[in-house]
Formats: C-alpha cells, structure tokens, sequence
C-alpha cells in the first residue's frame, strides 16, 4: 500500500485522444508536497505518512507546529494530512513527492470537501419532485409535503429529509482514471469531476478496488532536497517497479 498525495483543484478542461474523441479532466496541482513525519508501529501503533502542502506564513502556525515542522526542516505548511501505508512503502522525511508519482491510465480515488450551498429546500437538497404545478396548489409548489401522519404515529421520524443545511461535506470519488501527469508543472489530470471548489484541497491515493499497474513506482515518485530544508531539489530518488504489488 503506496502513500497517497494531496493537490489542490485547478478547475476542468478537456484533452483530445489520438482519435479525436474529448475527455473532461479535472487539474489537479502538486506544489512542494513534501513528507512532514512518520507513523511507526513500534511508536504510534499503525504505519502512516505524514505530507504538508502550501506555504503558510509563519505569523499564522502556533508555536507547537512550527517545532512540528523545523524537526522535519520543512517550511511551515498550509495543509497536513496523514496516509497510512505499508511498513516498507515510507518515503524519507522531507523528500518531495512529483506528479509521476502516478501513472496515466491506473486509477484513483479522491477526497475533497463538496460546495457549500447554505440553507436549501428538499427538492434541491434531496431532488424530491415537489407538488402540482395547478390543481388547487397554491403558493407550495416546491414544498416537502407530508413530514408524518397525524394520530397516528403522531410524530415525525428521526432522518426525515427535509430542508437544511446542503454541502460542506467530505465525499470520495472512487476509481478515476489519470489521464496525464506533467511533472514540470507538477500537474495531474483525472477524468472526471471532483468533489469540491476551485482552490480546495484535494486527497488523492490509488483506487482501493483496482490493482496497482506494475510500472507505479514504488514506492512512489520523490526527490530529496537540500539536507531536508525545502531548498531545491538535487535529484529524483530511485523507485523501484514492479516490486511489492
């Protein structure tokens, strides 16, 4: 089990296949995901990655992360997230993880926080189809309708869908096909939408219902920097395929 990444939406856009059919791709950029910390069995009791995205500033982290962040000799980060993976599969602390780090044509899963959409009425929130549009409907058209019964039960049940709060949710999207990765840019394009707005955070780690393609390299696509102090890189660490699928 490989780390995953964490990238942040672009927007959406197509590419055109050598057939000239056009696929819808959502970007997803890669800027200095760097590996913050590890996660030891004999430690903590499970094995995880721990990856920092984005330049914070220094007036914004607490004093307890900036330490969290000078033992790894790692610039402050905006986003922090944690991937469980196998024994075998941790990359050194500080390394910084390119977009090659998958492969076009295996799959993904993404995680991402859906648009926040406010206060919404059931036929928005849960698609009910509403009342009449004539026929002695007045002024409730796009109403709930019935919530519960009268004498009997006499209440309205617990989950009952009805009008509130819509959006601001962690979804995950599952098997999504990498359509391309340009690591200059540190780009990966994925087939598809993905939950969540321009600009948001999004988690990205190899599909759990679909096998890892053999030439994924293992594991995973990283370059040291500097002595681990986020300057720039020196050279793309080696990574072995076809090994440990």
């Amino acid at each position: 089990m490989r780390s995953g990444i964490i990238a942040q939406k672009v927007g959406m856009t197509r590419v055109f296949t050598d057939a000239g059919e056009h696929v819808p791709v959502t970007v997803l950029k890669v800027d200095h995901c760097q590996v913050v910390a590890h996660r030891t069995l004999e430690k903590n009791g499970y094995t995880a990655v721990q990856l920092g995205i984005g330049k914070a500033k220094v007036k914004n982290v607490s004093r307890a992360e900036r330490g969290h962040f000078a033992v790894a000799k790692v610039e402050p980060k905006r986003k922090v997230a944690e991937f469980r993976v196998a024994p075998d599969a941790l990359i050194p602390v500080g390394a910084e993880i390119t977009a090659d780090h998958f492969v076009p044509g295996q799959f993904v899963d993404v995680t991402g926080t859906t648009t926040g959409k406010g206060f919404a009425g059931g036929m928005k929130r849960w698609n009910f189809g509403g009342l009449r549009a004539s026929h002695g409907v007045s002024i409730s058209h796009r109403s709930l309708g019935s919530t519960g019964g009268r004498q009997d039960p006499g209440k309205t049940f617990k989950n009952k869908k009805m009008a509130g709060h819509l959006g601001v949710d962690r979804v995950t999207t599952q098997n999504l096909r990498v359509v391309r990765t340009d690591v200059e840019k540190g780009l990966i394009l994925v087939e598809g939408a993905v939950p969540g707005v321009k600009g948001g955070w999004i988690r990205v780690r190899d599909a759990v219902k679909r096998s890892l393609p053999k030439e994924a390299p293992r594991p995973g696509a990283f370059r040291e920097t500097n002595a681990g102090n986020g300057q720039a890189p020196e050279a793309k660490a080696s990574a072995t395929e076809g090994e440990g699928a």
